[in-house]
């Protein structure tokens, strides 16, 4: 994985990354070069696969990402990053359309930088955003999320409990990751609904009962005294980090 390294840091003391995702080796050169001086790493990624995984592994600072990937298209790229990372998604991309710029922010992109472009420009969209991003980071997803001795990683789909893997079905894992992603905040049955199943009809709190008891027999040390999946009766589910 390519880096690129300085020893001074004009955004802050912290150590920051950003991710390059771009099809094109002479484009990637040019925006390691352009963020050289603000950045202490750049990594690299040639397709929209690797540049996910990356991002999962490596959970760096800023994304910056091209459309005309050649394995996947760009706005799939950012629909599955925003699906588990705040961070801000730069978009390098030779489309000029409204329609296409107002897609890409719908799918969760923070900036549209059309190419050609000026590395000075996007060198100062990237301190900026950077600056913004110091907000509040998703929980499980930017940062694994730790509780005693349960590690909930929403970016790489995994749970452990004292190193161990719990073992989750499709179906647990997706209403844990819609609780753990709002965490502190009641998601209600139908939200749940959506989030797993894709649909908003049928008896929800009733199908969702079920398998909230499964997931919760998993991962709560005492699953009928629930600590962290914690019912609102009549209205949903919310996941506490300091049950």
């Amino acid at each position: 994985m390519p880096g690129a390294h300085t020893e001074s840091q004009p955004l802050d003391a912290e150590t920051r990354s950003v991710l390059v995702i771009e099809d094109e080796g002479s484009i990637r050169r040019v925006v390691t070069a352009a963020l050289r001086e603000d950045v202490d790493t750049v990594l690299e990624a040639a397709s929209g696969k690797v540049g996910l995984s990356l991002a999962a592994t490596e959970r760096p600072d800023l994304i910056v990402l091209d459309l005309g990937l050649p394995d996947m298209d760009g706005i799939e790229v950012c629909r599955q990053l925003r699906g588990w990372t705040t961070v801000p998604i730069l978009v390098l991309s030779a489309r000029h359309s409204e329609d296409e710029k107002t897609t890409l922010l719908d799918a969760g992109a923070d900036d549209y930088v059309t190419k050609p472009f000026a590395p000075g420009e996007l060198r100062a969209r990237v301190r900026a955003h950077l600056r913004r991003s110091r907000l509040a980071r998703l929980p499980g997803g930017d940062v694994p999320l730790r509780i005693g001795d349960l590690v909930i990683d929403v970016a790489r789909r995994t749970v452990t409990r004292n190193e161990t893997t719990v073992h989750l079905t499709p179906t647990e894992w997706g209403l844990l990751s819609a609780l753990v992603t709002k965490a502190g905040r009641t998601v209600t049955h139908q939200q749940l609904f959506r989030a797993v199943w894709g649909a908003a009809h049928g008896d929800a709190q009733q199908y969702l009962r079920v398998y909230i008891a499964h997931l919760r027999r998993k991962i709560e040390t005492d699953p009928y005294t629930p600590r962290h999946i914690v019912t609102e009766p009549g209205v949903g589910y919310r996941f506490e980090r300091d049950g």
